[in-house]
């Protein structure tokens, strides 16, 4: 007889749930514990002397991976903008050596009222420092190297709300020199009237702007000079500058002749186009425009990317033209790159170009023929740019 616990499968004779049975063989289930944890060996490096070492140091820090192409791209363009940046402010220092700060404009005295907008007088000088013989030969200068200087152009360039104004002031002009004190010989002179470049040739830049603005009530804020030589080296060095001529240019004094139409003008040839007057049917008045006209495009050329990207060109450029300048003392190279832009806005569209009105080119004075000024149209040409007014009274340079 059996057991009445044999009816059930897996029960426990002593009471209580017995061990498991498989559905299918009816074996006993056997309930098999677990593998204990095994404790993780680390290999070992030898110690010193060949004794036992210690486990090697498993690093925690992520494995290192590739950079991508823009992790790349990045640190290129940080390293080209750290360049730049060094190379930009090594030009600037050198830029601010090379300038030749001679004009002391705070010692005038009897100066006008300040007014609107800022004032650059531009003086084209015929000085031939720098020039060998040959070059002197060739560039039709006349003279020699050691000779002084005289202004050979002046251009007041007025900026301002309205944009840039460039207005010629005839070297010829007939106005009034005010009292000054020669500086070589102490001597003290009163007034008087004289052709306006007379005032350079007797008291230098300082008694040039005093002269100025004395007849235009406008305040000079600052002053830039340039001889031949730096002239044509800064036209080489921008690789000529393009002109478009509306009728053919010959003249002996000069040494220039071109044909109609247009041209890309070296330094020679650009320096004989700003000089030559004998064959414009105004005289000085005609050569006063061509001036003007070469400047803007001049300007317009050396701000082009072929010439600003070009270390080729913009460091000869700069070199050409920053030794070969005369600035007042207050001249930053901020203050120049400031007079650059303005005079590129104008062969931009961005402003005019006008002279000082006038009533007589042959005007009869006890120094010669001179030029004598439209006082009236004059005037009021001056009152606008000392207000900062968009100009209306001045005659199209």
């Amino acid at each position: 007889m059996s057991d009445w616990l044999d009816g059930v499968p897996g029960a426990n004779r002593d009471g209580g749930a017995g061990k498991p049975v498989h559905p299918v063989t009816g074996q006993v289930r056997q309930h098999h514990a677990p593998y204990p944890p095994q404790p993780v060996i680390e290999p070992r490096l030898p110690g010193p002397y060949g004794g036992r070492g210690g486990p090697v140091r498993r690093s925690t820090r992520p494995a290192p991976t590739r950079p991508t192409w823009r992790r790349r791209v990045l640190r290129l363009s940080g390293l080209l903008i750290a360049v730049a940046l060094l190379t930009s402010v090594g030009t600037y220092t050198w830029a601010e050596t090379k300038l030749e700060r001679d004009v002391d404009l705070g010692k005038l005295a009897g100066r006008p009222a300040p007014g609107k907008g800022a004032n650059y007088l531009i003086v084209g000088s015929d000085s031939r420092q720098g020039l060998s013989g040959k070059q002197l030969k060739d560039l039709h200068t006349g003279g020699s190297a050691a000779a002084g200087r005289r202004t050979d152009s002046m251009i007041l360039l007025h900026t301002g709300a309205h944009g840039t104004t460039m207005m010629s002031l005839p070297r010829d002009s007939w106005v009034t020199i005010p009292p000054y004190t020669r500086p070589e010989t102490g001597k003290h002179y009163a007034a008087s009237k004289d052709k306006l470049n007379a005032a350079f040739s007797r008291g230098g830049p300082e008694l040039l702007v005093r002269t100025i603005e004395h007849n235009t009530g406008l305040q000079i804020g600052h002053y830039t000079e340039i001889g031949f030589a730096g002239f044509v080296g800064i036209v080489d060095a921008v690789g000529g500058v393009p002109m478009c001529l509306d009728k053919a240019v010959k003249d002996e004094k000069s040494g220039e002749n071109l044909t109609k139409g247009c041209h890309t003008l070296d330094g020679r040839a650009a320096l004989a186009f700003v000089r030559q007057r004998h064959q414009e049917a105004q005289g000085d008045l005609g050569r006063s425009r061509n001036q003007q006209k070469f400047l803007a495009a001049l300007s317009h050329k050396a701000a082009t990317p072929g010439t600003l990207l070009n270390p080729s060109k913009i460091y000869p450029t700069m070199n050409a033209g920053l030794g070969t300048l005369i600035v007042d003392k207050s001249m930053s190279l901020w203050n120049l790159t400031s007079l650059f832009e303005a005079m590129k806005s104008v062969s931009a569209g961005n402003g005019a170009r006008v002279r000082v009105p006038v009533s007589g080119l042959g005007f009869k004075t006890p120094k010669g023929s001179a030029v004598k000024w439209d006082i009236p149209r004059a005037k009021k040409l001056f009152a606008e740019l000392h207000d900062d007014q968009p100009v209306t009274a001045g005659a199209k340079g």
